[in-house]
């Protein structure tokens, strides 16, 4: 899920110097400060849900009211349709990211589909799961695509190169996990293992990718609760965006030890406003962007945003 954006002023000062140009970076980011709060939609009932910052500062966000998929950039406060609401059949989605080749792959909830598109929005590839999945939110690593079903409680593995995306394959059941899921959700992986949020009971899954072994995280602090409907790695910092209910919404930030069976939570961001709900996150250079997608109030009430995680970093 990790898109680092930390080199940016250095890669776009390069030609200029090359041309003898001296570079204004610092004049541009005086005059040009990105904004804190960006507006998705204004159509009722759209209900954001899913998040992707790309290393260019394009920001994609899912509706899982409508299936609409909206694009913007990060220096602009307003996105902007990039997928029709109900194009391709896909009447709701949540999880959105952009593969290593720069195809959009959008999780399609109860439509039970993931669909791949290029940057310009043309449809490559629609995979279905079983019918009555709930396809929430998926990582890569560098050969395929694995994706959570809601639903069934299961994972899902299809095969991902530059040539295409392969068949949705059951990878791993729910007979297979324990304790028992009830409502996987957030999901990422470091290309050796898995990290997956069950909140049906507040766990973190640590899966092997070759043996399929699973174990829950033993978590220090935050009384022993770490799972997270969007999650968000970087190294062995694991970002979850923790919002079970009772009003508290934060993003919970917390270190893995080294081989991934504990992890020691170090910090919650500042609580989210009252039935904003946000629901996943993503870095944008040294800030955390989270989607407000207003479930708790569901359809909540337009405009509906991203903001920037207030407290963390």
């Amino acid at each position: 899920m990790i898109r680092r954006r930390t080199a940016t002023t250095v890669l776009l000062a390069a030609p200029l110097l090359a041309a003898g140009v001296q570079p204004i970076a610092e004049a541009q980011h005086v005059h040009h400060p990105r904004p804190e709060t960006y507006v998705v939609s204004t159509t009722p009932g759209d209900t954001p849900e899913g998040i992707e910052v790309t290393r260019d500062g394009t920001i994609y966000v899912t509706s899982v009211g409508t299936g609409a998929v909206y694009r913007g950039t990060v220096r602009d406060p307003k996105l902007r349709p990039f997928l029709p609401a109900g194009s391709d059949g896909r009447t709701t989605a949540t999880g959105v990211h952009v593969d290593h080749w720069g195809r959009v792959l959008v999780a399609g909830a109860s439509t039970s589909k993931l669909y791949m598109y290029d940057a310009r929005g043309r449809l490559l590839a629609i995979r279905p799961a079983a019918e009555g999945s709930f396809l929430n939110d998926f990582t890569f690593t560098e050969d395929a695509v694995y994706v959570t079903d809601s639903a069934h409680n299961q994972i899902w593995r299809a095969s991902l190169t530059k040539d295409g995306l392969g068949r949705l394959k059951p990878w791993l059941t729910r007979d297979k996990i324990q304790p028992t899921p009830y409502f996987l959700n957030g999901i990422v992986t470091d290309g050796h293992r898995l990290l997956v949020g069950e909140q049906g009971q507040d766990v973190t899954y640590s899966i092997n990718l070759r043996t399929k072994a699973v174990t829950t995280l033993e978590i220090t602090g935050a009384n022993g609760i770490l799972s997270g409907d969007g999650y968000l790695l970087e190294g062995h910092r694991l970002y979850a965006v923790y919002n079970a209910g009772g009003g508290k919404y934060v993003t919970r930030l917390a270190l893995l030890n080294r081989d991934w069976t504990k992890a020691q939570v170090l910090a919650d961001s500042m609580p989210g406003a009252t039935n904003a709900t946000p629901t996943t996150i993503a870095r944008d250079g040294h800030r955390l962007l989270w989607v407000n997608s207003q479930l708790d109030a569901k359809p909540g009430t337009p405009p509906y945003t991203v903001s920037v995680v207030p407290g963390l970093n």
